[in-house]
């Protein structure tokens, strides 16, 4: 086989390896056959193509368009002319299934049904992906810049799912880079054996660096070595290193992995398509769970609080995390002149259900679970650690059910100064709306409790809000005074709204996100679904603790102290779930028998929103204008560079390997001996072609001030030169690329430091680029002038033709 096939299959296979990564991404994962059977069809058109062979870039061209044709009669046949040509149908019908991709993506959790849309984004990007690896590596070879789209897919696929199994695609994704990177340099070096080996082969070596048998020799086994060496250490050195957490391969999981001790949970934010989520046709059970708590109503299961905002979303700070004690400390800010009831529930996970965060009552005492899961002292939260996630668990909480009057929130003290500081920070991108329409709301308030409850009944019922799950999502600045004055929204814009207003006012406040109690089972117990997912705002009072309140319209229950009067919660002893309950989930939508049948119509029983692991963000500025920007930054970015890159490339298409004839060998010294020049050039020795290369050497070791290495170097090279040019057979001469290595060591040592970055970032030979481009223009004006005469005089003999006959 030869190097440039080798290259072409060992293309195929690092990208088929790098979108192995994207299997535990959607179920089933006959999708990837298909994908890789095209991407198989791309590649051998790209081999044909070069084979002709055609210009590099036309290659690139035809497979494009094979691409596009092939995914035509894969997706968008029926719209097709012939059932392969594209025409504006088939453009208009693929965006269709891009968009409907978009939106089951953000529907359906991992691993996602393969749906007509999700299959094109995931066989069509394998394809584009596919088709930049063969053009950079195959094409233009140059292998190395081939592995940002294998990176790309990658990290797409490593970005959404989470499974134990990451390491496994990481190894499979980085060895397919490997062994493109492999298959380039044993190309590149045997080619370099055959131009500059002098000494003939032995009987039965192979062109290159192989043995007789085909095993590779010293340079190729030490490059796959070094590979080798490489992938090793980016697989146990991050392992070795707590402070790098788990590396590449690691989970996003939140402990620091080892077990005991410290480490620290990243900021994270839990809610991922809440809107998409009010939406779905079925209500899957995610728990179910027993409890002795007589108010069941004001059991919110919580999973984790958001207590940062930064303009642009609500999310949780990063923390220290512990193990899990066997009696978690008392709730920070919780007096014992607050009645308090203990209740115990045991809760049972669905086996589709996992996330890192453990859903638990507030404010949790002790938690009995098996598994590796760490304790977060601040939000009185557990998170799955190295993997571990809710999937199928079973466990018993023991919780208290705060009780706090009306006028001991009203006659809370003030809070630490420290907590005040953190929990009332607001972004200056918050609109100065925000706060104006909170003092108006709280006007007239003796205290911060009756300012809360006054924010809590504004959005509630007095504001002239309604509960909307259509409206555009979102959770930072923009959104939060959209909200405020369209007055329709859903959870996610109720509590962040109240959070925020809170704050403004100067009272500590942050967004709790959970479920709220779910619905009773014939069974005695409660049946949590998707569409009891919820955000709340908690705000903190001295002497009670974080409090909850419920500004949210028709959804979950108002707080019994935000209210005339207040409940007890009395206890029973509590029976363990049944494992037939958590084994197979009620796919059934679960309502509360306690809901008026107007809602229950409208599908407004109980509270909305799923929660996993991103937040809603605002929509920000549109698509078009950031990729505007990005062009432009990028232009001004690369035009400085472009004299730079193209020293570059002359560079090494001067000293790269070509063929094996002597007219190939002469084109190469003459080429290193312009190569010379031209950095002579760079430090400011214009050239001079009337002069012999000898002469010419003479100067620029004199000009240079060159010595030693550096000026035997040049001479040799001249040498070579006046060689390929007067002798009658040149001898072959080698080292020419170590030579021109002397010679611009030897120039950048003796020159300055603004002429050495004058030489590297403006070099004047690059004005060789506007020569020829002058001399391209030039020449094709000169073609076309010719045609055109040609042309004229042709039509002109033509038209005198009939003349002569009739004559």
């Amino acid at each position: 086989m030869s190097g440039r096939g080798r290259l072409a299959l060992c293309a195929f296979a690092a990208t088929m390896m790098a979108a192995c990564a994207m299997l535990p991404l959607v179920d089933p994962a006959s999708w990837i056959l298909q994908a890789g059977f095209l991407v198989a069809i791309v590649s051998g058109v790209g081999a044909l193509a070069r084979r002709v062979p055609l210009p590099r870039p036309l290659t690139v061209g035809v497979q494009a368009l094979v691409t596009l044709l092939l995914l035509t009669l894969v997706f968008a046949r029926g719209q097709a002319l012939g059932g392969i040509l594209p025409t504006p149908e088939v453009i208009r019908h693929l965006g269709q299934l891009l968009q409907q991709g978009g939106q089951d993506v953000s529907q359906y959790s991992i691993p996602a049904p393969t749906t007509e849309g999700i299959r094109l984004m995931m066989v069509g990007g394998v394809l584009l992906v596919g088709l930049a690896v063969d053009a950079l590596a195959v094409t233009f070879r140059s292998a190395a810049p081939a592995g940002l789209p294998l990176l790309a897919l990658y990290s797409v696929a490593a970005g959404l799912s989470h499974g134990s199994g990451a390491w496994l695609w990481f190894i499979l994704a980085a060895s397919g880079y490997l062994l493109l990177l492999l298959a380039e340099g044993r190309d590149r070096l045997s080619q370099w054996g055959r131009v500059f080996g002098g000494a003939p082969r032995a009987p039965g070596r192979s062109a290159g660096f192989e043995a007789p048998g085909g095993s590779a020799t010293a340079p190729v086994r030490t490059g796959r070595r070094i590979g080798a060496v490489a992938l090793g250490i980016a697989l146990v050195i991050p392992a070795m290193l707590p402070a790098l957490d788990s590396g590449l391969i690691g989970d996003t999981g939140t402990g620091d992995g080892t077990g005991s001790g410290g480490g620290t949970i990243s900021a994270v934010n839990p809610l991922v398509s809440l809107q998409n989520s009010l939406n779905q046709p079925e209500d899957r059970e995610v728990l179910r769970y027993r409890t002795n708590a007589t108010d069941v109503q004001s059991l919110y299961l919580r999973i984790v609080a958001l207590d940062q905002f930064d303009g642009t979303a609500w999310k949780s700070s990063e923390r220290k995390v512990t193990d899990v004690p066997k009696k978690l400390p008392a709730p920070p800010g919780l007096s014992g002149d607050i009645s308090t009831a203990e209740i115990k529930t045991n809760v049972s996970a669905a086996g589709w259900y996992a996330q890192n965060w453990l859903p638990l009552p507030y404010p949790a005492m002790q938690v009995g679970i098996n598994g590796k899961w760490r304790f977060e002292p601040v939000g009185r939260t557990l998170v799955g650690d190295r993997g571990q996630t809710t999937r199928g668990v079973q466990y018993s909480v023991t919780s208290l059910v705060v009780e706090p009057t009306a006028q001991q929130l009203a006659q809370a003290p003030s809070a630490p100064a420290s907590l005040v500081k953190e929990y009332t920070k607001v972004p200056e991108s918050l609109p100065s709306v925000v706060k104006s329409t909170a003092l108006e709301v709280t006007k007239g308030s003796a205290n911060d409790y009756e300012r809360a409850v006054k924010l809590q009944d504004w959005f509630s019922s007095e504001g002239g809000f309604t509960y909307d799950t259509q409206v555009q999502s979102g959770t930072g600045s923009a959104a939060i005074s959209r909200f405020l004055k369209e007055k329709k929204g859903f959870c996610v814009h109720f509590s962040f709204s109240m959070a925020a207003m809170a704050r403004t006012l100067g009272i500590p406040a942050r967004v709790a996100v959970g479920f709220t109690p779910g619905s009773a089972q014939q069974d005695s117990t409660m049946s949590v679904g998707l569409r009891d997912a919820h955000a709340w705002p908690e705000l903190y009072f001295e002497g009670v603790g974080w409090t909850r309140f419920e500004p949210t319209p028709s959804r979950g229950s108002v707080p019994s102290y935000t209210q005339a009067g207040s409940t007890g919660g009395g206890s029973d002893t509590p029976e363990k779930p049944q494992a037939s309950s958590s084994a197979a989930p009620s796919a059934a939508p679960s309502v509360n028998d306690s809901c008026p049948p107007q809602l229950r119509r409208m599908n407004e029983c109980g509270a909305a929103a799923a929660a996993t692991n991103v937040g809603p963000t605002d929509t920000g500025t549109p698509l078009s204008t950031v990729v505007g920007v990005a062009v432009v930054l990028g232009l001004v970015v690369l035009l400085p560079l472009l004299p730079l890159l193209w020293r570059i490339r002359v560079r090494g298409r001067r000293l790269g390997s070509g063929g094996r004839t002597p007219a190939d060998a002469a084109d190469r010294t003459l080429g290193a001996w312009r190569e010379i020049t031209d950095l002579a050039w760079d430090y400011g020795m214009e050239p001079d072609d009337s002069q012999t290369p000898r002469k010419t050497a003479a100067r620029i070791v004199r000009l240079g001030k060159l010595d030693g290495r550096a000026a035997a170097a040049v001479h040799r090279a001249a040498g070579a030169v006046e060689q390929v040019l007067y002798a009658p057979r040149p001898e072959p001469v080698s080292g020419l690329v170590e030579d021109v290595a002397q010679v611009r060591a030897g120039l950048r040592a003796g020159a300055g430091r603004a002429q050495r970055l004058r030489a590297v970032l403006a070099p004047r030979s690059a004005v060789r680029v506007v020569w020829a481009l002058s001399e391209h223009w030039a020449a094709t004006t000169g073609r076309w002038s010719s045609r055109r005469r040609a042309w004229a005089e042709r039509w002109a003999g033509l038209w005198r033709r009939p003349s002569r006959d009739q004559g």
